[in-house]
């Protein structure tokens, strides 16, 4: 019998196995969206033992624990970095089905060596084995290993990117780690903090923001900062795409509201998001940015662990963002305008997945290949069936040859086996569909479909 994880991991068939070992193995990743830390890429940051790297700020491992009923002592609390270690061990044989149970023993096999189960009786010994081989393991040296040429941070527009400059000094670092560009905090207008934002925003862009036209100057200019330093992709994470249209003068009266600290309607908060996002995207399409659009999470459901951890420690949900017409509408003013840019979209709640398929297919033009798409299955739909039900309605409803592939979204620099596990199941899904006779057997066809979803369209969609 052969053991749990091999070479052949998720590959059913010859086909697969071929695909996956001759072509899509050996290929460079290019991680175009994650929330990995740029000054710990240019510290190159380095750990005492595994938990450091492989449980600090994974809401994903966390939210696990919390479900097997573990103290929040051994998940973000006080505990000793062993004993963190050893009941997210403990908990690894209730994880069957979960993705985690997967990605866990990948990053085991191929950052320390290990490929026996991750279990209670196993826990010490992996511990062990993991300690003899950590020293080595910094921050820059796993982005060598993993083989990864373009990595995207994601980065506040007010930030003043001192990271990426230092990075970008040295020769010696031979991956590209350029900013991409978040401005959520611009378009929040309801949040209680918005004018102290706009106050950091406009000391970072020089500009003193008095006005609604003096935030989208203060924008372009930091649009251009980022852009300076190969800044290629914007990001908007979104509660639902907004469409409610208003113009300059409204739009400035809601803008003096905010900064006044006066309370906006829900219809004000929509109307001014909407020509913010206008705005950015007809700047990402001037630079020849993607704007990547995630929508649809229902975040911070928790009130009292978000009053004692803060936002991005396991408590957000799948919404109900999806609004087609909202989509089409706002794709549509842009397009009249000649102002669309290549636009990833990225539903939370997989029922969207036909929905987007649909909309995509409204505003393709010969400026980009694939120039809108549904981007890579998200965070709670980055399962083994998650995907495979994003590339089958992908596949059906556009063009699956253009797609740009997967990203980690991650903030552990060992989730770069993410895209070895997407791979494995991209191969798995093509070889699938070539024994079962529904497309030709031609090798060469299948390694161009293989190499260009795993690598070269994101290469070139972003323009690396």
């Amino acid at each position: 019998m052969a053991r749990f994880l091999n070479e052949d991991f998720l590959l059913s068939n010859k086909t697969a196995k071929d695909l996956y070992q001759q072509t899509a193995a050996g290929l460079p990743i290019i991680d175009y969206h994650c929330h990995i830390s740029p000054r710990d890429i240019a510290e190159d940051k380095t750990y005492d033992n595994i938990s450091e790297v492989w449980l600090y700020g994974d809401h994903y491992k966390w939210r696990a624990m919390r479900s097997a009923g573990v103290d929040e002592r051994y998940i973000t609390g006080d505990a000793p970095d062993y004993e963190k270690f050893e009941k997210y061990a403990q908990i690894m044989p209730m994880l069957f089905g979960n993705p985690l149970y997967h990605w866990s023993h990948l990053e085991l096999w191929r950052y320390f060596g290990v490929t026996s189960p991750l279990g209670p009786e196993t826990a010490r010994d992996i511990w062990e084995a993991a300690q003899r081989k950590i020293k080595p393991l910094s921050a820059r040296e796993i982005i060598a290993r993993s083989n990864v040429e373009v990595i995207c941070t994601t980065d506040d527009p007010a930030d003043d990117l001192k990271w990426h400059i230092e990075i970008q000094k040295d020769p010696s670092f031979k991956t590209r780690v350029v900013p991409a560009c978040r401005p959520d905090r611009a378009l929040n207008i309801e949040k209680p903090d918005f004018s102290l934002y706009i106050g950091r925003l406009g000391a970072s862009a020089g500009v003193e923001i008095k006005s609604a036209r003096d935030l989208k100057s203060a924008l372009a200019l930091r649009f251009e900062a980022f852009n300076s330093l190969g800044c290629r992709a914007a990001d908007h994470g979104l509660d639902f795409v907004p469409w409610a249209p208003a113009d300059d003068e409204k739009t400035e009266t809601i803008f003096q509201k905010a900064l006044a600290g006066v309370a906006l309607t829900p219809d004000e908060t929509e109307a001014f998001k909407t020509e913010i996002l206008f705005f950015c995207a007809s700047q990402y399409a001037r630079l020849g940015w993607v704007m990547e659009l995630h929508y649809g999470v229902v975040r911070n459901t928790n009130t009292n662990m978000f009053k004692r951890l803060g936002p991005d420690t396991g408590f957000d949900a799948i919404g109900n963002g999806g609004k087609a017409q909202n989509l089409l509408s706002l794709f549509d003013r842009l397009n009249g305008v000649n102002a669309l840019p290549k636009t990833l979209i990225f539903p939370i709640n997989p029922v969207d997945n036909a929905m987007i398929g649909a909309v995509i297919g409204c505003f393709q033009d010969s400026s980009a290949k694939g120039k809108l798409q549904q981007g890579s299955a998200w965070w709670f739909n980055d399962t083994k069936i998650g995907m495979e039900q994003q590339l089958e309605l992908y596949a059906s409803l556009s063009a699956l040859g253009n797609f740009v592939g997967f990203l980690t979204d991650s903030r552990s620099f060992l989730s770069y086996t993410r895209h070895e596990y997407f791979r494995r199941i991209l191969c798995n899904f093509i070889g699938k569909a070539v024994e079962n006779g529904e497309y030709p057997n031609d090798s060469k066809a299948l390694e161009k479909l293989v190499t260009d979803i795993s690598y070269t369209n994101a290469k070139e969609y972003f323009g690396f």
